[in-house]
């Protein structure tokens, strides 16, 4: 199966986009799962339910909202802008930001239910014995909670790879800067003639989404086995 090199362009952006996402969000990711499980405060469920928002939201609503924060002009944006000469809008890196807003509950999820899944007499334990509360979270919670952690990243990659409406509206689709594989075949299904070429990226699409999943399944059962599991 041939590509053109815009084609290739768009799978190579998607994947370039996708990994930017989940690496800048996956720390989030764990602290806002530690925050849900571990501490009580006012304003924990709001803080729950404005974390899987945008799995209830339509991206359009999302990316339009990003626009609104992030954009040139945006509430963020513009002084990123001026002060940084840095923006998110109409490039690469939002397309990253849109990714990652919309795959972060999920991720979110996957870590919660795994650290949810902690023993915490072992924590306690480790506390009583002298351990700081830095060191019991990297040498004992962490390492328990790695197999939801490799699943929500996993899962949240594979979000980002199929993520369109909130891209598309936030950051257009600009061949080259934002134009990521379900732009592309946005692009190609709306022009006469081009049902080959969506076929393909079609074809692509579904196989990467698919070994995504396949090696969340493989990563979790390897975790567990590490851990003893």
């Amino acid at each position: 199966m041939m590509l053109s090199d815009p084609e290739w362009q768009a799978v190579a952006l998607s994947l370039k986009v996708s990994s930017v996402a989940v690496l800048f969000s996956l720390p989030f990711g764990i602290l806002m799962a530690w925050v849900l499980v571990r501490c009580q405060f006012p304003g924990k469920t709001l803080l729950d339910s404005l974390i899987h928002l945008p799995l209830v939201l339509p991206p359009v609503v999302v990316g339009y909202l990003l626009l609104l924060g992030f954009g040139r002009r945006g509430v963020i944006g513009e002084y990123l802008y001026d002060w940084f000469g840095f923006s998110f809008a109409f490039s690469w890196r939002g397309a990253a930001l849109a990714s990652a807003v919309i795959a972060f509950p999920l991720m979110v999820r996957a870590i919660r239910l795994a650290l949810e899944n902690v023993d915490g007499k072992l924590e306690l334990a480790a506390r009583t014995l002298g351990a700081g509360r830095w060191r019991v979270f990297f040498t004992i919670t962490l390492p328990l909670t790695l197999p939801g952690i490799i699943v929500g990243t996993v899962l949240a990659f594979a979000r980002s790879l199929g993520e369109f409406g909130a891209t598309i509206t936030f950051v257009s689709n600009i061949p080259g800067e934002t134009r990521t594989l379900p732009s592309a075949m946005y692009t190609l299904i709306e022009t006469p003639g081009a049902e080959g070429a969506a076929a393909r990226l079609c074809v692509i699409a579904i196989a990467l989404a698919l070994c995504s999943l396949l090696l969340s399944e493989w990563l979790a059962r390897w975790g567990r086995k590490r851990l003893g599991g």
